[in-house]
Formats: structure tokens, sequence, C-alpha cells
């Protein structure tokens, strides 16, 4: 028996001592190992950012990310710091990033409302978000912008607008104008893809104050045909005769050819299906 406890003993005191000491190196043993070397320390802010500048242009998105943040934290101050914060955002916009882009984008206009290219913030910012989709299965539904959350079509327009009302002179102002124009339309359409909605579920009530916001909202709109047609077959189902034979008599004088004259053939193709 003594020599069992013996035995036992040492056997306790063989596991325990190894637990310790796997403990320790968990603890305090890192420095026994080799330091993992920065390739960046030592080089300059100009060596960084043009480091982050050629991972950048050849793809290396998450490298240009890193360098830049790099260049940020260790030289806080000065013109690469700043230019830093912009090309970072652009990075995360090709690294298919949108939200931290939109980040990046928005911490740059906050840190520097007059910096000179402060107008390519707003337009990047716009940018990602009028490219903001639904990913491989919106594209393999093919839909259209306007039958998506318009949360982010929304957002795109104010941050052109933004750029266009106090950059007008900007070299990004013509295109955000051209696609200020486009979100318009398309957020129409997403007022007439709801409106049709409720026209299917029967809430002609919902339909028709839809369809009247695109009127009042986006008076300039290729939607304005079908709105004026969604008021018409709302309004005739609510037995409202007056404001049927109004919404008629606009529709006609507007659009003398529409296809849409006796109703809306809510099964068919979109209008806005050109684009």
């Amino acid at each position: 028996m003594l020599k069992q406890r013996s035995s036992g003993s040492i056997t306790f005191n063989r596991v325990l001592g190894s637990v310790l000491l796997a403990a320790t190196l968990a603890l305090g043993g890192c420095g026994l190992l080799p330091e993992v070397q920065d390739e960046t320390a030592g080089w300059s802010a100009q060596k960084i950012y043009a480091e982050a500048k050629d991972n950048l242009n050849s793809g290396n998105y998450e490298r240009a990310v890193k360098l830049f943040e790099t260049l940020e934290a260790r030289y806080p101050f000065g013109r690469y710091a700043q230019q830093a914060q912009l090309e970072v955002a652009y990075a995360y916009y090709k690294d298919n990033e949108p939200i931290s882009a939109i980040a990046a984008c928005d911490r740059f206009i906050k840190l520097h409302p007059n910096h000179p290219n402060v107008d390519y913030a707003y337009y990047l910012k716009g940018l990602v978000n009028f490219n903001d989709d639904l990913g491989l299965l919106g594209n393999l539904v093919d839909q259209d912008m306007s039958e998506r959350d318009p949360r982010a079509a929304r957002d795109a327009f104010l941050a052109f607008k933004e750029l266009v009302t106090r950059f007008p002179d900007s070299k990004y102002a013509d295109d955000s104008t051209a696609r200020m124009k486009y979100l318009v339309n398309a957020l129409a359409g997403n007022e007439i893809h709801v409106a049709k909605y409720y026209l299917k579920r029967k809430a002609y009530v919902a339909a028709a104050n839809r369809a009247k916001e695109v009127l009042k909202t986006y008076p300039e709109a290729p939607a304005l045909e079908e709105a004026l047609a969604i008021m018409v077959v709302a309004y005739d189902k609510l037995k409202l005769t007056d404001l049927r034979d109004d919404a008629q008599r606009v529709l006609t004088l507007n659009f003398p050819n529409s296809k849409y004259a006796k109703g809306v053939n809510i099964q068919g193709k979109p209008w806005y299906r050109f684009w």
C-alpha cells in the first residue's frame, strides 16, 4: 500500500507540474517566442504611402487598408495621413466593404470639411450607395433597383446632391447630376412597385396614395404615366368616380397614346425594365 501511494503521488506531482508549466507558458511565456517583425518599422510616411498605393493599384485591397491605417496611426499629422484617410475609403469600396467605405467617407468629411478633395468623399459615398445591390442572388434574378429597399438609393441621391450643391464646379458634378436623374426615376419606380403590390392585395386606398406620392414628389419621372393609371384603377374599385375621371382625364391629356388608358397590366413587364 505504501508503494502504491508513493507511485500515485509521483504521478500526481508530474501531472501537476505539467499543468503549472503550461499555465506559465500561456500567461508569461510569450516572451520566450520570437517577436513578429514589423516590416514597416522605420519606414517614412512617404514610403508607407507609396507601398499602400502600389497594393491598391494592384488589387491587394486588404493589404492596402492595413498600410493606410498604419500610416495614419504612425504619422497622424500631415498630408499623407489625410490622404490615407481618403484612400482607405476607396480601398474598402473596391474590396466590397460598403459599410466600412461609407464610414471612412463620413469620417473624412467630418474631420476635413474644407479639404480640397472633400468633394471626392461625397462622390465616393454616393457611388458606394449607388452600387449597393443584393449581391449574387439579386443579379441572378435580374432585380431592378426600383424593386429594392430604397434606402441606399436615397442615401446616394443625398450624397450626390450635397456634392452638386456645395461644389458645382467639381469634376464629379456632371456624373453626380446624371446619377441623380437615374436615382429619381428609380425612387419613383419603387413607389410604383409598392403601389402595384397594394393593388394586387386590393388595398386600393394605399395604392392610390402611393401613386399620388409619385405625382407630388417626382413630377418629371417616367413613372408618372403608370402612377396615373394606378389611380384610375384604384379609384374605380373604391367607387370614387369623380376622382377616377379626373385621373383618367389627366392621363389621357398627358399621355394620349398610353397603353394604360384602359387600366394597368399588373402582371406585365414594368416600365423601368428598359434600363
